[in-house]
């Protein structure tokens, strides 16, 4: 088994515990910062990661040419933004105008269709009207046919009677002549 040293067993114990790590900085800095050596080699450690007013400087005007491109950005958009807003305000108009031509156009439609409805409407109420007259001329005419037939019938019944009659009437002639005819024919002779 390797032994470890001293220094090697303090430095994992301080590795494992943050407490006593914190607690052993605590107690160090102010010796370390009141050794010049000491203190010149951590300032000269720290600023290497220290920017100085150079570097400060560049970041700054850095910093002053994102923002001018930032602007001139922001100004591009800006500009595009308003040439959308006018283009949409005349499209909107455009459309206000249009839906308005529309909304006109279907209500004179509607309008129109009202009064054809309308008309049409009377016209089939009269249409209705003239039919159910119709109805009852035709009804008067099937019974005026009826009573035409009727008579007709009783016109026929007469004739046939007339006609009977006739010929009895045409055989009584007939037969009185020949009664006539005869008594001459046996008078004379």
């Amino acid at each position: 088994m390797v032994q470890l040293s001293l220094a090697q067993k303090l430095v994992e114990e301080l590795e494992a515990d943050e407490k006593t790590r914190k607690r052993l900085a605590k107690l160090l800095v102010p010796e370390a910062v009141s050794e010049p050596e000491l203190r010149l080699a951590i300032i000269n450690a720290v600023l290497r990661d220290v920017a100085t007013k150079e570097d400060i400087a560049k970041v700054m005007e850095e910093i002053e040419k994102v923002k001018a491109a930032t602007k001139e950005d922001i100004a591009k958009v800006m500009e595009e933004i308003e040439k959308v807003r006018v283009a949409t305000r005349d499209e909107v108009v455009r459309l206000r105008e249009e839906i308005e031509n529309l909304r006109k156009e279907i209500y004179d439609q509607i309008t129109g269709l009202r009064e054809r409805v309308s008309k049409l409407e009377g016209a089939f109420t009269q249409l209705v009207e003239r039919i159910g007259d119709l109805d009852k001329r035709i009804d008067a005419l099937d019974k005026r046919i009826d009573a035409l037939d009727r008579r007709i019938d009783a016109l026929d019944k007469r004739i046939d009677y007339v006609v009977k009659v006739s010929w009895v009437l045409t055989g009584s002639v007939i037969a009185t002549l020949v009664a006539q005819i005869v008594m001459r024919f046996l008078r004379i002779g």
